[in-house]
């Protein structure tokens, strides 16, 4: 079995199951059974597979088939151009979220903090960006592990706690605080990769999706400085209830992503 083969093969089974970007998976978990970059089969496409490789592909492609997400398979998700570890501890980073960096940059000066961090995405790459120290807090003890690791690997000046929101911080400690927060609401209809395999904790939020935004709000007003920043990624369809949320806070902005869905909203401490 060769690398075009093999690829051929499983491109193939991926496409039968309804996977989506079967060539594309089936190259990022070839590359990842065999330790290479993808552009090595373009290269080598007549490299035999060793016997060991054929297993763990065949393995890779027979979870993803049953749903898990590659990321968990890698164990990788590149977010603002670094390379992140995941696992099912943790959400997997979207693109969306880089939305939210990119509205924070010039804001994130004093005391970042990030919370409900997850992986630590945002966090340490605030914190890689600026230059400035972060802190990040989560209530899953196994996210922090993950976050930890990954501002150790890239050398991150981020602290991390745990803690449920912003419980742990003085009043008035804060100049941003940022948040991916839980949005999903609990009757919503996700795809099983997200439902299966995902971290509830970090997904659901109430039966309105507005139960973590309702709480953080209020917290985030007495943590920051006045003039302080807020900035919050937000759920589907949800804007308008959490804009509504943060009445009386200073210049309000929501922006959306690259598909016109408001992503992320920005607001001043008075």
């Amino acid at each position: 079995m060769n690398i075009r083969t093999a690829l051929a093969q499983g491109t193939e089974l991926l496409e039968n199951n309804s996977v989506s970007a079967p060539r594309l998976t089936a190259e990022v978990l070839l590359a990842h059974a065999i330790h290479c970059d993808r552009a090595y089969f373009y290269a080598h496409p007549e490299q035999e597979l060793r016997e060991v490789e054929w297993i763990h592909y065949g393995r890779y492609l027979h979870e993803r088939i049953k749903g898990k997400p590659t990321q968990y398979i890698t164990k990788k998700q590149e977010f603002y151009g670094r390379e992140f570890r995941v696992t099912p501890d943790v959400l997997i980073p979207r693109p969306e979220t880089e939305l939210l960096i990119e509205k924070v940059l010039a804001r994130a000066h004093g005391l970042t903090i990030d919370v409900g961090t997850g992986s630590g995405a945002i966090a340490v790459t605030l914190a890689m960006e600026t230059g400035t120290p972060a802190i990040a807090t989560d209530l899953s003890a196994e996210a922090l592990i993950v976050a930890r690791d990954n501002a150790v690997t890239l050398s991150a000046p981020v602290q991390f706690i745990r803690a449920d929101l912003l419980e742990p911080f003085a009043d008035s400690a804060a100049d941003l605080i940022v948040s991916n927060p839980p949005y999903v609401p609990l009757a919503s209809a996700l795809q099983r990769e997200v439902l299966d395999h995902e971290p509830h904790l970090a997904l659901f939020a109430g039966t309105s999706g507005l139960d973590v935004y309702q709480r953080l709000i209020p917290e985030a007003r007495r943590v920051l400085k006045p003039g302080g920043t807020l900035a919050l990624e937000l759920g589907f369809d949800l804007a308008d209830q959490v804009t509504a949320l943060a009445c009386g806070w200073h210049n309000i902005h929501v922006f959306p992503d690259l598909a016109g869905i408001p992503r992320v909203l920005v607001c001043e401490k008075p």
